[in-house]
Parts: structure tokens; C-alpha cells; sequence
């Protein structure tokens, strides 16, 4: 998208100065900017013009305005309230500091004692969010913005969902579910997801801290989503032997692939961090089976099978309904 080149340094939206790009996704792009009525510094939310035109992107960009509109918590960014605005775009408190994502490609894996503390902040937002019917749904290192301080603050409620709220849906995967990297097998599978899945994607990213690497892999999102359907994670003490043998055992317990078996909800999680000598570590069958990697290729050959049979079987069908006229 070109929208970095539409608007330049010095450049006025409203009663807004754009002062710098920030970031652009494949919806919107996101700039520095200072509100001149108080010279308060802000970020600006911007949808590129094809985007403006979607009704069903319109609805999404209006319901993550007003998620939050609604949200008041140290760990959460705000959206201020709209006024009179003559395009659509979405003014938000300005976040100093750096994406988590950024911050583990420069360092690699986080001490210990840090990636807990990231990941109990990021829970208590988690916690909030969810008591206000707000799931996010697109947890991930790209969407928590971590400053000098390790302070955090999550952002990004592009594609979350609200109680009681109508579903929407996009044609794109992306979209609609999420990162492969960081989705629960039920949403792998379709389902809509619940704070639950929010559980699932911080479990990733806490092995993801603790190891420098993601608990699934493939050469493709669509392998990398399979994988967690049908294989254990690689253990988080083969990764890193520092990690405790009560730690791994929460990671599993957030990371199980039914939802059912996981942390009801992120409290519990956060209990389980802080408490940590109070955790029993399971003689789990992750920690033995994980070696045999199974690659899927038998749910292939049944999917296609399938399909090359469907032609076949509605002849027949066609066939016993014409002999019965």
C-alpha cells in the first residue's frame, strides 16, 4: 500500500499534525502525530482508501474504535473518543517504547524472571479485557508494546471480538484467525475462539521468551497450524535447560491442545507464574512422545480421496434417483 507516500511529515488531519510513520499492515497504516489544541502527542490509525470502501472492514475498524473507547487499564492502549473527523481514522494514546517482537530479535531469549513479569502483565491486561467480554484473538509479540521500563502495554484489537456483538469474517485467513504461529488448535479448526484461546497464544509467546523459539514449525503457515493439531511441542528445558521443571509445566498447561484441559483463564495462569514452588510438574506424555513427529500426510491422502470420489458418488445417487421415477 502506498499510504506512507499519501501523507508526509507536517501534513494536517483535522486538528492533527502528522509528524512520522509508524507502521502499516495490510488494512491500515499507523503514524506519530500531535494534536495541536494541546500539542499532546497521539497515534493516528489510517485505513488505506481500498479498505474504506470494504462495508465488512468498516464495521471491523469501528468496533476496534469503540473496544477502545471502552478500555481504562494500565497494560491496555486507549482510543480516545471520536469527534468530528472528516475521513475515517482512529486516534490512539501514543505508546513509547518497543514491540516485544522487536525486542526478542535483537536479545533472542528473555532471563527468566523478565519474560514472567512481561507475560504477568500481559495476563492482567488479558484478565481485564476478558471481564469486559473482550477477547483478543491476535496475541502476539507484534501486538505488545514494551517500554525502558519493561512496562507493557497491549495494542491492537484489529480483529477481537465482543460479547454479544454479531460475528464478522474476512475472505483472508490472516484476518480472520489470527497468526499461525500463535493460534489455538480451535481456531485452527474454525471456531470463533474465547479468552481461552487468548491463554493459548500467551502460552506461545511465554516458550517463546523463555527459548527463542515458537513451540510448532513448518515450512508453511498451513504446516505450522497442522503440527500443533497432531504433534507436541518441542519441550521448553530442551530449548533451555534453565527453565524449571514447575515452569515447563505451566507453559504445557497453557499450551494444552484442548481447550477443555487449559487454563480456564488467564488468573489462573498468572497464579501458577507467581506461585511457581506451588506447581506439581506431571509425568506428562509430552515429555517422552514428543520425538515422534507425525506429518498429516494420511489426513491428506483421506482428503483427497475423498474428493476424487465425490464425482463418482453422485453419479450413483443420480443413477438410484432416476431408477426411482
Amino acid at each position: 500500500m502506498a499510504l506512507f507516500t499519501e501523507l508526509e511529515a507536517g501534513q494536517q488531519i483535522d486538528h492533527y499534525r502528522v509528524d512520522a510513520p509508524v507502521a502499516e499492515s495490510g488494512m491500515a497504516a499507523i503514524f506519530r502525530a500531535t494534536d495541536l489544541r494541546d500539542g499532546r502527542t497521539v497515534a493516528l490509525k489510517i485505513p488505506y482508501a481500498a479498505m474504506e470502501s470494504d462495508p465488512m472492514f468498516f464495521d471491523r475498524f469501528k468496533r476496534e474504535d469503540e473496544i477502545g473507547v471502552t478500555m481504562d487499564h494500565p497494560n491496555v492502549m486507549r482510543t480516545m473518543p471520536a469527534e468530528q473527523r472528516s475521513r475515517v481514522y482512529m486516534v490512539m494514546e501514543w505508546v513509547p517504547g518497543r514491540l516485544l517482537r522487536k525486542i526478542l530479535a535483537e536479545e533472542g531469549k528473555l532471563p527468566q524472571q523478565r519474560a514472567i513479569s512481561i507475560t504477568l502483565q500481559i495476563l492482567d491486561a488479558l484478565e481485564y479485557i476478558h471481564s469486559r467480554g473482550v477477547v483478543h484473538r491476535d496475541l502476539k509479540p507484534e501486538n505488545v508494546m514494551v517500554d525502558d521500563h519493561d512496562n507493557v502495554k497491549l495494542i491492537d484489537f484489529g480483529i477481537a471480538s465482543k460479547e454479544g456483538s454479531r460475528r464478522l469474517t474476512y475472505a483472508g485467513f490472516s484476518q480472520t484467525l489470527g497468526t499461525p504461529d500463535y493460534i489455538s488448535p480451535e481456531q485452527v479448526k474454525g471456531k470463533r475462539g474465547d479468552q481461552r484461546s487468548d491463554v493459548y497464544a500467551m502460552g506461545v509467546m511465554l516458550y517463546e521468551m523463555l527459548t527463542g523459539r515458537t513451540p510448532f514449525s513448518g515450512p508453511s503457515p498451513l504446516a505450522i497450524m497442522n503440527d500443533r493439531l497432531i504433534n507436541h511441542p518441542f519441550p521448553p528445558r530442551e530449548a533451555n535447560p534453565e527453565i524449571s521443571p514447575q515452569l515447563q509445566e505451566v507453559i504445557y498447561r497453557a499450551l494444552e491442545r484442548d481447550p477443555h484441559h487449559r487454563y480456564p483463564d488467564a488468573h489462573e495462569f498468572a497464579h501458577d507464574l507467581r506461585y511457581l514452588d506451588e506447581v506439581g510438574a506431571a509425568d506428562r506424555i509430552e515429555l517422552t512422545d514428543w520425538k515422534k513427529r507425525r506429518s498429516g500426510r494420511a489426513r491428506k491422502f483421506v482428503y483427497y480421496a475423498a474428493l476424487a470420489l465425490m464425482p463418482f458418488v453422485l453419479f450413483l445417487i443420480m443413477v438410484l434417483l432416476a431408477r426411482h421415477r
